[in-house]
């Protein structure tokens, strides 16, 4: 709130609309201590249906033809709406996007090192802009995508597939602290590759150019050699027990070694890049396979 407050945009100018993802009196309760600073209203979801949700019952109950986002955790630059506004004509389809700042120090956690790559994102609702034409050209966000991921990338898409440019405002700044992540988060947060599966159902081109050019390869090696390692103790086959056991320690070491080369080396992140490495590719494909059979796609 603080940063929104520092806006050097007249107060009167802008309207500030808080949405919770299901009923929050707590946020309710802050909303109601602000109104007096800020132009301020809240909505709140009928139930928790997610972000892409919450953000169409904001952006429809906003009365400004020019549409901000950001999240509840960013910081705002204080020219933040005056650079976007300076670009934007409410009449026209379009849509902006500008810098995001993730603070971190040289030895990050793995967690931090994810987090930071919002900086080189391309369209990210931590900080973009659309006018009103252009969101309902594009149809809003998909409420498919009922966790924070891939819904903003999906937005993006409909955003090119009708010929409505992202234009990017290098002074419209968002700071975007991380969060304190719980041990182990890595493995919860593969849960989110589902969602992969339905934006490569919608935009398999787009998701190849800009998200992911090929398979986890990676992953798939590791699991194969695994099954293999499983296989040979099951049959008493001393050459699938080595083959699949030195594979898969290799590609598992190697695993590793990628997640801790820029990142922290505390004891306990450790031990974490450690055991959540030698599960994640079991995670990640799992959540893939089932997002693939759940929107119907062949999505490896």
């Amino acid at each position: 709130m603080t940063a929104l407050q520092s806006q050097l945009l007249s107060k009167q100018e802008f309207e500030v609309i808080v949405v919770s993802d299901g009923p929050d009196k707590e946020t309710e309760a802050v909303v109601n201590e602000f109104k007096a600073i800020l132009n301020m209203r809240y909505f709140q979801l009928p139930q928790k249906k997610g972000p892409a949700a919450a953000r169409n019952l904001g952006w429809l109950n906003a009365k400004a033809p020019v549409v901000a986002f950001t999240d509840d955790d960013c910081e705002p630059d204080h020219l933040w709406l005056i650079a976007i506004l300076a670009e934007a004509e409410p009449d026209k389809a379009q849509a902006f996007t500008g810098r995001v700042i993730v603070p971190c120090g040289q030895r990050p956690t793995d967690y931090e090192l994810n987090t930071a790559g919002l900086e080189t994102a391309d369209f990210v609702t931590a900080n973009c802009a659309c006018t009103k034409p252009a969101l309902y050209i594009a149809g809003g966000f998909d409420e498919r995508f009922s966790m924070a991921w891939r819904e903003d990338s999906d937005l993006e898409f409909k955003l090119i597939s009708h010929n409505i440019s992202v234009q990017r405002i290098e002074e419209a700044v968002v700071v975007h602290p991380v969060r304190e992540a719980r041990w182990g988060i890595s493995l919860k947060e593969q849960k989110k590759t589902l969602f992969n599966a339905l934006l490569y159902q919608k935009f398999p081109d787009l998701y190849r150019d800009k998200i992911q050019a090929q398979p986890p390869v990676l992953y798939y090696l590791i699991i194969f050699c695994f099954i293999f390692l499983i296989a040979g103790l099951l049959w008493d086959n001393l050459l699938l027990v080595s083959a699949g056991g030195i594979g898969w320690l290799l590609l598992t070491a190697y695993f590793i070694t990628k997640r801790l080369y820029l990142t922290s080396r505390s004891g306990r992140h450790i031990s974490e890049m450690i055991i959540t490495s030698m599960l994640i590719p079991f995670y990640s494909i799992y959540w893939q396979w089932y997002g693939a059979f759940k929107y119907r796609v062949l999505f490896i």
